[in-house]
């Protein structure tokens, strides 16, 4: 029996810090496996009918690219945003706050697989 989904998340500075890291590692296996594949089509491309059949594979593959960086570069201004916030705030204070709090339910949203909508507390 798998383990129920938690409906309200208690966040830290540590836990938002290593959920964000969680979610750029998942970034960085999904591109490096779109793009190994997508060498791998291009490698089995001998003559310019091959492309038809390729083709679709690969725009597929660029697409899975395009979000993985997307996320990246998301995650980047959330990481900028909390030390700035927390640079302004000083050591040892809850700086996460309802717009942060949002990008991370909005990325939680994006990485979730399951076409099943969890809706969770901050």
């Amino acid at each position: 029996m798998p383990r129920p989904k938690r409906k309200e998340i208690k966040f830290t500075n540590e836990s938002a810090l290593s959920l964000m890291q969680e979610i750029y590692n998942e970034c960085v296996e999904q591109r490096t496996t779109a793009i190994r594949i997508q060498n791998k089509m291009i490698s089995f491309m001998k003559e310019a009918a091959d492309m038809s059949l390729i083709g679709p594979v690969l725009k597929e593959q660029q697409k899975i690219i395009d979000s993985a960086i997307e996320k990246k570069l998301q995650l980047s201004k959330l990481l900028t945003s909390i030390t700035t916030k927390s640079m302004g705030e000083g050591s040892g204070t809850n700086f996460i706050s309802d717009d942060i709090k949002e990008k991370i339910s909005e990325l939680i949203q994006k990485s979730d697989d399951n076409d099943t909508t969890v809706n969770y507390k901050m």
